[in-house]
């Protein structure tokens, strides 16, 4: 089909598609849709595949026009954009599908004209990018890290043990309950009441947070008692709302927990001789996530400056992909539906958040993509080689059982990977780093900004 094109550009990232096709082939095309209905249609007094075309015209002549435009237009676009001399930036992107301006009108006399509207790549243009001044934010580890992993340690190594049936429940037992939640009627709901609930009272993962009711009471022991519900809690129904609980504590139990010697270094693993071969281990893992963690921080600092004098329009279908995605995810987190998540909470306040979290995230994504372009960023086999050694070490796995995972696809996307950790060492070479605030390492690791 011969098909003249032509592409204009407009605001946001977007390009308008104007397409001409020649009348022939628009006839060509018809005539072969029409013998292909001819073929197949039954229609009252013609036998199967013997309807002639005029009748098929006489009855059908606006559906067919119909449906021959949209199926010339569609086969016009797939030749377009499967043109290997099409750029990439004139091609639209995965997920933005192309928008039909006004409605065609095939007119065998006449050529057939359309357009279509679409989100493209944007186009980049990277600013200074070497040379730069930047502060970065940083942490080191603390007596107070490695000691906090250790206490982790110990509770992963306790033992739950009975207490006493005439002990009090305090802070740190592990509680089974029967609870019921009465509505202001008395009665109950199903949704609101729950048998052999069990939780670490003072642990915060109890949502209805009526451990302090708990405390004190010993086994078997029932109580009743009223409860204000926060404005914002989680069950829409109970919010705000004071309600009558009853609980029954039908199980206690204390951890106890290991002592911090050689022996319970040797119960984490059989390499581990003393406790300070442990606190070694602890404080070399430590710092080995930070020293991945520092590097984001860096070449986050660097890519917000270059993004000040790098201005990029990213498409909206872009953005609306990243929100959806960050949806999809927090779903998942959750084990539940995108539309529970947005039942859960303010989704116009939180999409705006993450509006504008993902336009910042994008950006850096395209100057990095484009930076990896400009600077003919490659991956060698030894760079490969490298990677599944780096990769084997950090989970103590051998090299070969490492790249029994890793498929054709997987090697792949392992390269990008490689190209980005190459164009992210360039960044950091090229320009003038100094440390700025001291965090401390909770704060540091768990920082997204």
């Amino acid at each position: 089909m011969a098909i003249n094109k032509e592409i204009k550009r407009l605001e946001k990232s977007n390009v308008q598609l104007n397409i001409t096709i020649p009348k022939e082939d628009v006839r060509n095309q018809y005539n072969d849709m029409l013998n292909e209905y001819s073929k197949t249609l039954q229609l009252p007094g013609f036998r199967k595949g013997k309807v002639p075309k005029e009748v098929l015209e006489r009855k059908f002549a606006e559906a067919l026009k119909g449906d021959a435009t949209s199926r010339i237009m569609e086969s016009a676009l797939q030749e377009v954009f499967k043109e290997e001399s099409m750029p990439r930036n004139e091609k639209p992107l995965p997920y933005s599908t192309p928008e039909l301006q006004g409605e065609p009108v095939l007119d065998f006399d006449q050529d057939l004209q359309f357009s279509v509207v679409y989100d493209v790549l944007p186009e980049v243009k990277i600013g200074q990018w070497r040379g730069l001044n930047a502060e970065y934010s940083y942490a080191e580890v603390e007596k107070s890290d490695i000691e906090r992993e250790l206490e982790e340690i110990r509770e992963r190594n306790s033992v739950v043990m009975d207490r006493d049936d005439e002990a009090g429940a305090v802070n740190g037992d592990v509680v089974t309950i029967d609870y019921i939640v009465f509505e202001e009627d008395g009665e109950t709901h199903s949704n609101n009441q729950r048998n052999d609930f069990a939780f670490t009272l003072g642990a915060g993962t109890n949502a209805f947070k009526f451990d302090d009711n708990i405390i004190g009471m010993k086994k078997d022991e029932t109580k009743v008692f009223e409860k204000k519900f926060e404005d914002d809690f989680f069950e829409t129904a109970l919010a705000g709302k004071t309600r009558k609980i009853q609980i029954t504590l039908t199980a206690l139990k204390e951890k106890k927990l290991p002592d911090l010697d050689d022996d319970l270094a040797q119960d984490v693993d059989e390499k581990f001789k003393t406790l300070d071969d442990l606190k070694n281990n602890i404080k070399e893992r430590l710092e080995k996530q930070l020293e991945f963690r520092l590097k984001d921080i860096k070449t986050n600092a660097l890519l917000s400056k270059i993004m000040e004098n790098t201005p990029v329009v990213v498409p909206e279908s872009m953005i609306r992909t990243e929100i959806d995605g960050r949806m999809r995810r927090l779903a998942r987190y959750y084990n539940t539906s995108t539309e529970n998540i947005q039942q859960m909470m303010s989704i116009g306040e939180k999409e705006n958040e993450w509006r504008d979290a993902a336009q910042k995230s994008l950006h850096s994504r395209l100057i990095i993509e484009t930076l990896m372009e400009e600077q003919n960023i490659e991956v060698t086999d030894g760079d490969v080689e490298k990677e599944f050694e780096s990769i084997a070490a950090a989970n103590g796995a051998d090299i070969e059982e490492v790249k029994k995972h890793y498929d054709d696809n997987a090697v792949i996307y392992l390269k990008e990977d490689i190209k980005e950790k190459k164009i992210t060492d360039m960044l950091i070479a090229e320009n003038n780093l100094k440390p700025g605030k001291k965090e401390n390492y909770l704060d540091f690791m768990s920082d997204n900004g």
